[in-house]
């Protein structure tokens, strides 16, 4: 029997979050009897601290409390689910583990333990994400303890899965020596003949054609400023619609300050959608699609986006252009995406061309069913 650990995600089927779509999309997908995977998983419940939790007869979910909060909450207990997860190997004598570490929260801590990693031949796996330094929310010392982590972490695990080309280049080549692979992120294939998809458009308000959406969380990394500020400028009559945390955000209220967003009739915020068919069904009818995340490797709306809209403007850098490749348009400067949005012949004759290009491109490359043969692929 195999046994793969996945620590670092705040746990599975969460509402919301790339690390956690990721974790639900895997597991679900990962069909393999002779296969057992446990999930760390972040409870607010301080009883159901280290409980063990079975939801079938090859997964269970790790269940781990921290009395802490703020930034430094995912740091300690990406640590302790670490440490816990060792102490788990050793008290079950589970040899040939995997140990599938998602970000870069553990600091030095992977240096330390050698000995009883080789013991019990544990192979640790760490997938780095984005650049977590170069995120805005982060203040100074936490974008430095970002890279120390980084640093250590890279050199001391047996493999760095990257879900991003650029990621992986960063990575060769800052650390010469470390050993990569790259598996980005997948999408799912929706059959919409089984979807009422004007019952849902309804409820959210919307009609087909009739808006551009954004969705992503609502962070300054994500360019909203420079989207909302261009929108504003152009001539299109179209609503924008974006689909974001508001209720988990402060950067909202700045948005407002810096835009004066609320002038603008034709913007409208909606408060999540965590429902995944209802989120497919509003891709699928938007006009078109706009994805300003400027930092990060394979973004999950990214490959869902390019799955279900017909046309996708994407912020110009290299995470983006490596799955978008020809099949999107790119803006990147203050004006550009202005630009794009006033030539409305344009946009109207590239989502016929580009959007079967798109889906085309999502259907080959990034479904759920190739990346997880992927993940077995280095886990055999």
């Amino acid at each position: 029997m195999k046994n793969i650990f996945i620590l670092g995600s705040r746990g599975y089927q969460a509402k919301y979050g790339g690390w956690e779509t990721f974790v639900t999309n895997l597991v679900d997908h990962y069909h393999d009897k002779n296969t057992t995977i446990y999930v760390g998983e972040l409870t607010d419940k301080k009883e159901e601290d280290k409980t063990l939790r079975k939801i079938n007869d090859h997964l269970f979910i790790y269940s781990f409390y921290v009395n802490t909060s703020g930034s430094a909450k995912m740091f300690f207990y990406t640590i302790k689910s670490y440490l816990s997860t060792l102490n788990y190997i050793k008290k079950n004598q589970l040899f040939d583990s995997y140990v599938y570490i998602l970000g870069l929260k553990l600091g030095p801590l992977l240096a330390f333990h050698q000995h009883f990693r080789k013991k019990y031949r544990i192979k640790i796996y760490v997938n780095p994400d984005g650049l977590e330094h170069l995120r805005s929310k982060w203040n100074r010392l936490i974008q430095w303890c970002f890279l120390l982590s980084e640093w250590s972490m890279i050199r001391h695990a047996d493999l760095v899965v990257c879900d991003g080309l650029g990621i992986e280049r960063y990575i060769q080549k800052k650390y010469k020596k470390a050993k990569t692979t790259y598996i980005a992120y997948g999408t799912n294939l929706y059959d919409f003949s089984k979807i009422d998809e004007e019952k849902i458009l309804k409820e959210y308000h919307l009609k087909k054609d009739d808006y551009l959406l954004m969705v992503g969380r609502c962070v300054p990394e994500n360019n909203y400023e420079l989207v909302i500020k261009d929108f504003m400028k152009s001539k299109i009559k179209k609503k924008l619609v974006i689909i974001t945390n508001l209720s988990s955000s402060h950067y909202y209220l700045e948005l407002v300050e810096k835009t004066s967003l609320e002038k603008d009739k034709r913007i409208i915020f909606i408060d999540g959608v965590y429902d995944q068919v209802k989120l497919a069904t509003i891709r699928k009818n938007a006009y078109l699609s706009i994805h300003g995340h400027s930092v990060g490797g394979t973004n999950p709306s990214l490959i869902e986006a390019l799955s279900l809209t017909d046309l996708n403007l994407l912020y110009d850098v290299c995470f983006n252009h490596d799955i978008g490749l020809d099949t999107a348009l790119y803006f990147k400067e203050e004006g550009s995406l202005k630009k794009l949005l006033d030539n409305t012949k344009l946009l109207d004759q590239k989502r016929e061309e580009l959007g079967p290009k798109a889906k085309k491109r999502i259907q080959e490359n990034f479904t759920w069913d190739k990346i997880v043969e992927e993940y077995k692929d280095i886990m055999k």
